[in-house]
C-alpha cells in the first residue's frame, strides 16, 4: 500500500468535512457514503466504502467496504468487511477488521475487543496493541506496547518497547531501538528475533539543538528584510495601478473616501461572500478542485483591499493639509509608500495595529465590492414613481 493511497481517503474526507461544521451531514455518491460534522456518533450500515470526518468521530455498526475515519478524537467500534483507515490525535479501534488496518495518530490503541485478519500498520507517539492480528504488524512510535497475539511477522521501530502478558508472535520479530531488550521466550524465541540499533537519542538531541538555535523572535535584520520586501511589493503594485489604471484607481479611491462607512459594510459583505465560497464549493464534491481558486481569490482581494484602503486614507489625509489636492502620480506614490511605512509601525502596538490593518482591508474590499456591484447593477440608486418612470428632481 503506497503512502499516497493511504492518505488520499483522509484528504478527501477533510475536504468534505468543510461543508458541515455544526451538524451531521450524510451524503451518498457512486456507492460511497460520506458522513461529516462537528461531532459524529453514528451507527453505520453501508454497502460500499464509507468516509467519516469530524472533530470528534465515533462509529458503530458495520461497513461492507473500506472504512475511512478521520478527526481529532477517533473511536471506531464498527466492524469493517474490508480495510480500515483511521487518523486523528487520539485513535481507538474497538471493532473487527476483515482485511488490513492502517492507523495514524498521536495516541493509537487497539482494544482487546478488536481484531485484524490482515496486516496492521500503526504510526504514532504512543501505540498500544491489545487486539489480535492474524497478519503482520508494522509499528513505529516513541512508546510501543504489544499485549496481543500476532500470527505473522512483527516489525517495531520505537524508543521504548514493552511486551504484555498476552503478547505472542508467530513469525519473526524485527525491532529497532536505541538499545537491545530482553524479549521473553513466550513472545518469540531468540532464533526468530532480530535487533537493529539506531541512535534515537542522538536524533532527538540533534533536533533539540536545531530548536535551540532557532530565534524565539525574528532578528532585526529579518524584520527589516521582510519590511523592505513588503514595501517594495506595495510600491510596485501602486506604480502599476497609477501608471496603467489611473482613472479606475481614482474612481475606487473616491468610492471609499465619499462613503467610508458604506465601504466598511460592503467590505464585510464582500469578504463574507469570498470566504463562504470555500465550504460551499467543497460541499458540491465536483467543485473541490476549485477550492484553491476560491482561496486565491480571498488572498488577492485581501492584498488589493489593503492597498486601496491605505491609499484612500493616505490621500484623504494629504488633501486635508493641501487645499488644492493637486498631486501627480509620483507624489501619490510617495504618499502611498509613506502610508505603508506608518501602518507597518502601528503593528508594534498591540491590538491597535491589528484593528487598523483590518479596517483598511475592509475599506478597500468595500470599494472593490461596490465597483463589482455597480458593474452588474446599473444606477441602483435611481428612484421610480408608481408608474415606473424616473422621478424628476
Amino acid at each position: 500500500m503506497t503512502l499516497h493511497r493511504c492518505l488520499a481517503p483522509f484528504a478527501l474526507a477533510l475536504c468534505v468535512t468543510t461543508g458541515a461544521i455544526a451538524g451531521t451531514d450524510t451524503m451518498e455518491n457512486g456507492g460511497d457514503t460520506f458522513v461529516t460534522g462537528g461531532t459524529v456518533a453514528n451507527t453505520i450500515d453501508t454497502q460500499g466504502d464509507t468516509f467519516v470526518a469530524a472533530r470528534s468521530a465515533a462509529t458503530r455498526g458495520s461497513s461492507q467496504g473500506d472504512l475511512h475515519v478521520t478527526g481529532f478524537d477517533v473511536s471506531v467500534s464498527a466492524d469493517t468487511a474490508e480495510d480500515l483507515y483511521a487518523a486523528g490525535v487520539t485513535v481507538v479501534i474497538r471493532g473487527k477488521v476483515a482485511e488490513d488496518l492502517t492507523a495514524v495518530g498521536f495516541s493509537v490503541r487497539t482494544e482487546d475487543t478488536s481484531s485484524t485478519q490482515g496486516n496492521a500498520r500503526l504510526v504514532g507517539n504512543s501505540l498500544t496493541i491489545e487486539g489480535p492480528i492474524d497478519g503482520a504488524l508494522t509499528a513505529t512510535g516513541t512508546d510501543v506496547i504489544l499485549n496481543a497475539p500476532v500470527a505473522g511477522d512483527v516489525r517495531i521501530v520505537a524508543h521504548e518497547i514493552t511486551f504484555g502478558p498476552d503478547a505472542t508472535i508467530g513469525g519473526n520479530l524485527s525491532y529497532a531501538s536505541g538499545r537491545a531488550i530482553d524479549v521473553p521466550e513466550r513472545v518469540a524465541p531468540s532464533a526468530r528475533v532480530t535487533f537493529e540499533q539506531i541512535e534515537l537519542t542522538d536524533a532527538w538531541e540533534e533536533f533539540d539543538e536545531v530548536r535551540r538555535e532557532m530565534p524565539v523572535m525574528p532578528t532585526f535584520m529579518s524584520l527589516l528584510s521582510g519590511f523592505l520586501i513588503s514595501l517594495l511589493f506595495f510600491v510596485v503594485l501602486g506604480a502599476i495601478c497609477l501608471g496603467f489604471l489611473p482613472k479606475r484607481t481614482e474612481a475606487l479611491r473616491r468610492r471609499v473616501a465619499d462613503a467610508p462607512g458604506k465601504a466598511v459594510m460592503l467590505g464585510v459583505i464582500g469578504l463574507s461572500m469570498l470566504i463562504g465560497l470555500v465550504p460551499i464549493t467543497a460541499m458540491t464534491i465536483i467543485g473541490i478542485p476549485f477550492v484553491p481558486i476560491a482561496l486565491l481569490a480571498i488572498i488577492v482581494a485581501w492584498v488589493l483591499g489593503y492597498a486601496l484602503g491605505a491609499y484612500s486614507v493616505a490621500m484623504r489625509v494629504w488633501m486635508a493639509f493641501d487645499d488644492d489636492g493637486e498631486v501627480g502620480n509620483v507624489g501619490r506614490l510617495i504618499v502611498f509608500a509613506a502610508a505603508i511605512v506608518l501602518i507597518a509601525l502601528l503593528n508594534f502596538i498591540p491590538f491597535v495595529g491589528w484593528v487598523v490593518n483590518y479596517t483598511l482591508v475592509l475599506l478597500g474590499v468595500g470599494g472593490l465590492t461596490a465597483a463589482v456591484f455597480s458593474y452588474f447593477i446599473e444606477d441602483p440608486d435611481g428612484a421610480l414613481d408608481v408608474d415606473m418612470t424616473p422621478v424628476e428632481d
